[in-house]
């Protein structure tokens, strides 16, 4: 039984009265630092939002492409289309008006791009022709004076009864190594030879 106080109340035991004296301040402290906390949470949740904003702006920075400058430009022949290259590597599709299979690329690549000699067999391989050392390269080549510099172009036809012909150019311009090739069946590749050796003498540098 619990003993009563003149006044009424409870008389609690010294132990627990001592406990219950404590348990004010520990109370007060333990709501101190829940309500810390709360603002800390309050704090965070209004700062979320912003980061992925900076994240996006940052990366959108880093990402943006530099403009290309200049590049390698001709004058159409009469009748031919040109449309987009449609791809990183492929500058332009250039189609003759001529019947038959026949396509003309140009083609823009960083660098050397592996270089001449390993193009010009690259182009033989493509229409079933062996490859040729370095010093078949001269006999083989043929040089055309353009705007845009000297012009590199080889002429190959394939063996068999269904021939296949390729046609050429390759140059360095500011760093970068561009390609103006015709290939296709030889006989309307032949048809299209003139006019597309007169597009090669026409190449120029495109004005910035």
């Amino acid at each position: 039984m619990i003993p009563m106080a003149p006044d009424g109340a409870a008389k609690l035991p010294h132990r627990a009265a001592g406990r219950a004296r404590r348990a004010g301040p520990l109370a007060a402290l333990a709501a101190a630092l829940a309500f810390s906390a709360c603002q800390r949470d309050e704090i965070a949740h209004y700062r979320v939002p912003k980061a992925p904003a900076q994240v996006m702006a940052a990366t959108a920075a880093v990402a943006a492409p530099e403009p290309a400058d200049g590049g390698l430009r001709w004058t159409l022949p009469s009748g031919w289309k040109e449309a987009p290259g449609g791809g990183q590597m492929r500058y332009a599709t250039l189609t003759p008006p001529v019947q038959g299979k026949v396509e003309v690329t140009v083609i823009r690549l960083p660098g050397p791009a592996g270089g001449e000699l390993a193009n010009v067999n690259r182009w033989r391989n493509q229409i079933g022709l062996a490859p040729i050392g370095e010093a078949d390269l001269a006999p083989a080549r043929k040089m055309v004076k353009t705007g845009a510099g000297d012009l590199a172009v080889y002429d190959f036809t394939s063996d068999g009864a269904r021939k296949t012909r390729t046609i050429a150019g390759l140059t360095s311009i500011q760093g970068e190594t561009w390609f103006v090739k015709m290939t296709g069946d030889a006989e309307p590749v032949a048809s299209a030879r003139p006019a597309f050796l007169d597009l090669l003498g026409s190449l120029h540098l495109e004005s910035r």
